[in-house]
């Protein structure tokens, strides 16, 4: 492929309106006999924030990985202000202006902050680093971003992860980017943190600068971008104005059908109690938290990051030490370890599914049998043919999308893992499903299929003869909560400060309760 001569960044961030500050034409890559892109176009305005969006798989991420240099296209063109634009690799992108600031954060934690600015562009002289010069550059980065008050010296490890992602974006800033792209910037943020970083966000594009924004979250999208573009199964289906378009119209663009119920709405009967705890405190959190949670019902648990909502699933399944108190599962009381809640019944699905969730190099079947071998042959014999039978059952079930029971999970779109991460809980039988973030990452018609899982374990399946099944999730998406729950439960400070039925609750009431302001809900437990 013949490169053109790129021109040097120019002094100005923006030029004539008329000119965008990036365009891509005709995109186009395979990957063997998989089309991930083809004929893709994008255009980008200086001094605008656009929203790129699609299902998982849709190609967000293989687009992006060309703008930044990572992988080549081939067909198509691009342009930086009007000038021809062909990164040679990733570097040679973030020379010419374009910063990637990913979902996973690429920071060198043992690091100082300043040191993480400069990293890989520290100002030297015969061999030595100038570190006055270091010193202004990352103050005056910092600056830019209202943070000159952050230490330069403290090692990044020790930051709150929305700092740490200033910390990134003030990298931005120092490379002279024209073109930031924020990659699911707000998945693992505070509130507070999401406020900052959309304040940033539009102090960016005052400076001119232009800004991908990439998010599953729609009401964000709504609220931060200027223009949006929609990406289903590798091609651009749609751009328009983020303020004059309805998010059901996106949504059906997304997904290329109707999504008439996202949050499943039925009726369900509350059987008896599967779990309870009383008193359960941890080494740190939880702290002295009661809860009961009955056959047939979905309980959520709502809280800020760091109020102890993951530490008491985590407590439950004897992931974490319990300090004092009691967890009775049925008529077995005390804890255990994660080992024996399966043999009790008790399932569990972690936020973290890349590292805890799912054996990322193994099949989807091995993953799916994981907790029941003893269904797969007799005298502890795993019998392939009875491996496969099993998950082809949940596969067609379930309606995963995969090249068969052999592929690899790490092969799969962040839904479908999702799916086969639920598929483990629901093929083991288990009469508890305790869910952290179980849509954390996923695209709105993934989600849609999820909670359509989750109500089904609690209502049950006649067709595969199951009863209904207690849920206990954590969620950081209100409206996620207050959609599929019946009842839901606050955490503040490690102590569970509220619970009531979901017609009890509004997110203003939510979040009144997850700041620790005084509820006038009774609690009922």
């Amino acid at each position: 492929m013949v490169r053109p001569k790129i021109t040097p960044i120019a002094a100005s961030l923006t030029p004539s309106v008329e000119v965008p500050r990036l365009r891509m034409d005709g995109i186009c890559k395979r990957f063997g006999a998989t089309i991930a892109l083809e004929n893709v176009s994008l255009e980008v305005l200086p001094g605008e924030v656009h929203a790129l969006v699609g299902e998982n798989g849709a190609g967000k991420s293989t687009l992006m990985k060309i703008l930044s240099g990572a992988i080549p296209p081939d067909r198509g063109t691009m342009w930086l202000d009007g000038e021809p634009f062909a990164p040679l690799h990733p570097l040679d992108a973030r020379r010419h202006g374009i910063a990637m600031i990913y979902q996973e954060l690429s920071l060198a934690p043992h690091l100082s902050v300043m040191e993480n600015i400069l990293l890989g562009m520290e100002p030297h002289r015969g061999g030595f680093i100038r570190w006055g010069q270091m010193k202004r550059r990352a103050e005056e980065a910092l600056s830019q971003l209202g943070l000159s008050d952050l230490p330069l010296s403290v090692p990044v490890r020790a930051l709150p992860p929305g700092l740490q992602q200033m910390v990134e974006i003030a990298r931005a800033l120092v490379t002279q980017a024209r073109v930031v792209v924020l990659d699911e910037p707000t998945s693992s943020l505070t509130q507070d943190d999401v406020v900052r970083l959309f304040d940033l966000v539009k102090r960016l594009r005052e400076r001119g600068l232009s800004v991908i924004y990439i998010s599953h979250f729609l009401e964000e999208v709504k609220q931060i971008s200027d223009r949006f573009t929609v990406l289903r199964d590798g091609h651009s289906v749609g751009t328009g104005s983020t303020a004059s378009t309805p998010v059901d119209q996106i949504v059906r663009m997304m997904v290329g059908r109707e999504i008439t119920e996202l949050y499943p709405r039925r009726t369900r009967t509350r059987g008896e109690v599967v779990l309870e705890i009383r008193g359960l405190t941890g080494i740190d959190k939880p702290r002295d938290v009661s809860l009961t949670l009955h056959r047939g019902e979905i309980v959520g648990i709502a809280g800020l990051i760091g109020s102890g909502r993951t530490e008491l699933l985590r407590a439950i399944f004897g992931l974490q030490p319990i300090t004092q108190g009691l967890v009775r599962v049925g008529v077995l009381s005390g804890w255990a370890d994660p080992g024996k809640r399966w043999r009790q019944g008790v399932g569990f699905v972690s936020e973290d599914r890349k590292r805890e969730g799912l054996a990322m190099g193994l099949s989807i079947s091995a993953n799916m049998t994981l907790p029941r071998l003893d269904y797969l042959g007799p005298w502890g014999l795993i019998l392939p043919s009875r491996e496969r039978q099993m998950a082809e059952r949940w596969i067609q079930s379930l309606a995963i999308k995969c090249q068969g029971p052999g592929q690899p999970v790490w092969a799969l779109s962040g839904g479908t893992q999702q799916k086969v991460a639920l598929s483990r809980l629901l093929y083991a039988n288990v009469d508890v499903l305790i869910l952290d973030e179980p849509t954390r990452g996923i695209d709105v018609g993934s989600k849609a299929q999820i909670y359509r899982l989750i109500a089904q374990a609690a209502e049950g399946s006649p067709e595969y003869g199951t009863r209904p099944r207690a849920v206990l999730m954590v969620s950081s998406y209100l409206p996620e909560l207050l959609g599929l729950c019946d009842r839901i439960a606050v955490m503040y400070r490690g102590q569970l400060v509220a619970c009531a039925p979901v017609g009890d609750w509004t997110e203003h009431k939510l979040m009144l309760a997850a700041t620790g302001q005084t509820s006038e809900l009774a609690e009922h437990q």
